[in-house]
């Protein structure tokens, strides 16, 4: 399983270097003798993997996120890999557990993470590192949800122009990096110039 999941990483093309540098990050973690999968609540061992799962529309315009209790951020639904598990399956089940919805892979992404990310959480649990890869999802917007109640505050669907370090909101750190990266795989464009500037100027506040 360690071997499949670093050809996972490995695939990963990064789109800022950022990326580049967890990429190399989570492959040098992958071929150590360090425990990957998360065996107790909440952090042991103190960094793990997490499937993310992304949901979108087919456009990649509008994007759904959970308001997560825990963590206090806006972020996308998914949860941490199973000892053994495959991180496919993970983000597979964990869609279905958090939102009871079992949409397919976004068509232009497919099954495999589109990208990459380590970090330190905060929130009110103990703090820990997630190695984390992103799945995207595709789904409508009148797609029917529900929601655990018990783990989020809300649920609703973000246009993807206002996922943005400068809204005021708290989001996963990553998320404008990923939702620019998606647009310019789908569209064949970044998001817009706020984002780009985001790339050139502000990555560093958010390195592990």
């Amino acid at each position: 399983m360690r071997e499949a999941i670093r050809d996972l990483v490995d695939a990963i093309s990064p789109v800022d270097e950022l990326e580049a540098e967890h990429r190399q990050d989570v492959l040098s973690w992958l071929e150590s003798d360090a425990g990957i999968f998360r065996t107790a609540k909440p952090a042991t061992p103190p960094k793990h993997l997490v499937s993310y799962c992304v949901v979108v529309d087919r456009s990649g315009e509008h994007a759904l996120l959970v308001d997560h209790r825990d963590a206090q951020r806006w972020l996308p639904a998914g949860g941490h890999v199973e000892p053994g598990e495959h991180p496919v399956d993970t983000a597979r089940r964990e869609i279905d557990e958090e939102l009871r919805i079992s949409p397919p892979f976004h068509r232009s992404v497919g099954e495999v993470p589109l990208f990459v990310t380590v970090t330190k959480t905060g929130g009110r649990s103990q703090s820990h590192t997630d190695v984390s890869l992103w799945f995207v999802f595709e789904a409508s917007r009148d797609t029917k949800l529900s929601a655990d109640e018990g783990e989020f505050a809300g649920v609703r669907w973000w246009a993807a122009t206002d996922i943005s370090p400068a809204e005021g909101v708290r989001f996963d750190p990553h998320l404008p990096r990923f939702v620019d990266k998606l647009h310019r795989h789908v569209n064949g464009r970044p998001i817009g110039p706020t984002l780009s500037r985001y790339h050139s100027s502000h990555h560093e506040r958010w390195r592990c």
